[in-house]
């Protein structure tokens, strides 16, 4: 089984080096002095819970076709920059290639088999031109919620903080072969890797909070901790999350847990800077689209009003704009 993980950054690094090490026929595509340092020395995996520092050697390139047709192609890319690289990753696409989607927010294939009126519906915010669904065609995707904490802390070192699941589902619900085949890899791999009927439910429950801590934590600069137990950004907080849990459930979401207890648990993570935060402060592109604005379009398509969520956006769209680093 020849794996590849396009975009091995902290995620996407941590991912092929724990299948490097478990022998898995596994290469990555990155680019930058990450690329070099990797390709020079190896890809340095530092595991705080476990205690362990090790260096593994790993298959890297930049350009897709010195590897070859894949059997899976795990894309851990930020959102924004997957739509670009669509071409970029032909090479690695075969007749029978599957194309895993690790990518945090609304999903470009949401609508692919879930049934009904909405069927087939396109989310521009997400997939502007629709480059991944006729780059890569729905019918090759699996669906991954990437859970695991991770950051490049220099080239070709990778610290892995805390979390080991990558939840798989398909579009329909079914334990596919392919879904299945994945899971065993990636278990072997000594990550937790279930299949899982209703993907969707769990893509909303992480986007939740992603939706709401992101945007604020990047417009205030405040840790998680701060903004879920001050009362103004709590209360912020809370009406997003009303409004994305309300389009949700007519899209036949169900969430396991309430807003309040969604809440707190982001208090419990602590001072906790998001990664829209980080990016901002690094001078990075922001996941605005795919996090807050796929969101929006998702009320817009099922007529539900987005007060809090169309004010945030704003905010922090303005935000990103004056630091140079979003062109929505």
């Amino acid at each position: 089984m020849k794996i590849c993980v396009f975009g091995a950054g902290a995620i996407g690094g941590y991912m092929g080096a724990k299948l490097a090490q478990a022998g898995a026929e596994v290469s990555l595509v990155a680019r930058g002095p990450h690329l070099a340092a990797m390709r020079a020395r190896g890809l340095r995996l530092i595991e705080e819970e476990s205690g362990t520092d090790e260096t593994v050697p790993v298959r890297v390139a930049e350009d897709a076709s010195e590897l070859g047709e894949q059997d899976y192609v795990i894309v851990t890319l930020k959102a924004h920059s997957v739509p670009p690289v669509v071409g970029k990753m032909q090479p690695l696409i075969g007749a029978g290639t599957t194309v895993v989607s690790g990518v945090n927010g609304v999903p470009w294939w949401y609508f692919h088999k879930i049934g009904g009126p909405l069927e087939g519906t396109r989310l521009a915010s997400v997939d502007p031109g629709d480059a991944q669904w006729t780059g890569f065609g729905p019918d090759r995707v699996l669906g991954c919620v990437v859970y695991p904490a991770a950051e490049v802390i220099e080239p070709g070192v990778v610290r892995h903080i805390e979390g080991n699941r990558f939840s798989l589902g398909e579009p329909d619900g079914s334990r596919s072969e392919r879904a299945l085949r994945l899971s065993r890899a990636l278990t072997s791999a000594g990550l937790k890797a279930p299949v899982r009927p209703k993907l969707r439910d769990e893509i909303w429950v992480k986007l939740w909070g992603n939706l709401s801590f992101n945007p604020i934590s990047a417009l205030t600069h405040a840790t998680l901790d701060v903004l879920c137990t001050d009362p103004g950004t709590r209360g912020v907080v809370r009406a997003m999350m009303l409004e994305a849990q309300a389009i949700a459930e007519k899209l036949g979401v169900k969430f396991p847990i309430d807003v309040e207890r969604r809440i707190e648990g982001g208090a419990a993570v602590g001072a906790h800077r998001t990664s829209m935060l980080q990016d901002l402060d690094l001078g990075r592109p922001m996941e605005i689209d795919a996090l807050v604005g796929s969101v929006q379009e998702l009320g817009r398509i099922t007529g539900t009003p987005t007060p809090a969520i169309d004010t945030v956006l704003a905010l922090v769209a303005l935000r990103a704009r004056v630091a140079g680093l979003y062109g929505g």
